[in-house]
């Protein structure tokens, strides 16, 4: 509401979101385990952490944001848990997991809390919906791709044990440290972006997330910064930042990238409340037109158009210009 009414403005009101559904996790997450534990028994060994990864682990979620979760337990040599029921560590921490998926999505009478995705854990949907701390450590030393590097600069764990929190906060730190060398990771990026741009295509031209230049497209950009610099923040000011101090992108790119960045968000959370497809100007009635207006800081709907224009497509050549050389290697 306060976004709505021009109190907060994206960045804030994205902010607002992800600490939402932070708490929303941490409050669950031991709850969901003191249920499933009447049953099987406490979690065996050090237990698990919920980590957000994405845009919640980012700092950044808008209105229809669902949420990028890996869990990683550490059973610590136990077989099994102790409980009325027992279970095998591994199958526990599995069934643990599904039922934090079904408290945050399952409907309710007033909706549900979160679409949840799994999908970024170690080896995607094909790997196991929770991960043991020895196999998630030589998953990401002996065989992860660049793409789930990358994805490991916006990882922060939202719940669970602390000590267990520290020792997976240090490892990610340590990932970002080892295989940020610039040779592997921006071949991968410019594959990564060739990638995207085939499967996926924009909704138009208000469609802010996918295209050259726009968001999906300055987050990698802000990854790869991080990654090749070991900044340990998450944000895309600090990867672009990042880039910019590792000499990859010139202080005039940051810019642009940030600019672009900047007004395709404020696009974006002002379109979620008003519908959850990409927005149609032409559609709107007069309150969500002024609305948009205000995100976008423009008089008239044909000049924020042309500011998104214009801010995306020099968005888009400054990326072209900083993969240039490496998009032969992405075709290989």
């Amino acid at each position: 509401m306060h976004h709505l009414r021009a109190l907060t403005g994206a960045d804030e009101a994205g902010t607002q979101y992800a600490d939402l559904a932070a708490a929303v996790v941490g409050a669950l997450w031991p709850a969901v385990i003191a249920q499933f534990a009447t049953r099987h028994g406490a979690p065996p060994g050090r237990g698990a952490v919920v980590v957000g990864m994405g845009s919640l682990g980012a700092g950044q979620l808008n209105a229809g944001s669902d949420l990028d979760l890996i869990v990683i337990y550490d059973a610590g040599g136990a077989e099994a848990s102790e409980g009325r029921r027992p279970l095998a560590a591994r199958s526990y921490y599995a069934r643990l997991t599904q039922a934090l998926i079904t408290a945050l999505s399952a409907p309710m009478a007033d909706g549900r809390l979160y679409e949840v995705d799994m999908r970024l854990r170690p080896s995607g949907n094909q790997g196991p919906v929770a991960t043991g701390w020895d196999a998630f450590r030589n998953y990401q030393r002996d065989e992860a791709w660049v793409w789930e590097h990358l994805a490991l600069t916006r990882a922060q764990v939202l719940a669970g044990p602390e000590t267990l929190g520290r020792d997976v906060e240090a490892f990610r730190r340590m990932v970002l440290a080892e295989k940020g060398a610039r040779e592997r990771v921006l071949p991968g990026v410019a594959d990564m972006r060739r990638r995207v741009a085939q499967a996926k295509r924009p909704a138009g031209m208000w469609d802010t997330r996918l295209g050259p230049g726009r968001l999906q497209e300055i987050e990698l950009v802000a990854q790869a910064g991080s990654l090749m610099a070991a900044e340990p923040a998450r944000d895309v000011a600090a990867g672009l930042a990042a880039g910019v101090a590792t000499g990859w992108l010139d202080d005039a790119g940051g810019d642009a990238l940030a600019r672009a960045h900047g007004l395709c968000w404020s696009v974006l959370q002002a379109a979620r409340p008003l519908s959850d497809r990409p927005l149609e100007p032409g559609d709107m009635g007069e309150g969500a037109a002024a609305f948009l207006l205000r995100a976008t800081g423009s008089g008239t709907l044909e000049g924020a158009r042309a500011a998104l224009e214009e801010a995306t497509g020099r968005a888009a050549a400054v990326i072209d210009a900083a993969l240039a050389e490496y998009e032969g290697d992405a075709q290989e």
